[in-house]
């Protein structure tokens, strides 16, 4: 069961990332059919985000490089969960998801997602 307080820090979560965000998109590139092939098929998701590039205490040159960006995503009004594989297009730039964290408190209410994004080549 959803708790309320969960429904609110998303608005909140919503309210910031409106603010202080920008448009964007997330990309779900599915791949062609390994019977009958054809080509992949890309399907946009419109989404309010901020990129911020990470602290440089963060970058270990391992887990997370130099260039890599954490995007939070606003979970209000977006019909899917980015996940590792999907694209996210900030500062007209495209980003690989490389880990994610959909803050799922409750197991049930997404306030914010939260991703990794690599600058894709």
């Amino acid at each position: 069961m959803a708790n309320p307080i969960y429904a609110r820090l998303q608005a909140t979560a919503q309210r910031l990332i409106a603010k202080y965000g920008q448009a964007g998109t997330v990309k779900r590139i599915t791949p062609p059919d390994p019977v009958y092939g054809g080509d992949p098929v890309v399907t946009s998701y419109p989404a309010t985000l901020v990129p911020m590039a990470y602290e440089a205490s963060y970058i270990d040159g391992t887990v997370i490089l130099s260039g890599d960006m954490q995007i939070y995503i606003s979970s209000v009004g977006l019909s899917i969960e980015p996940t590792v594989g999907d694209v996210v297009t900030a500062n007209g730039n495209d980003y690989a998801i490389v880990a994610g964290d959909p803050n799922k408190y409750d197991g049930v209410t997404p306030v914010v997602f939260i991703v990794q994004g690599r600058i894709t080549s």
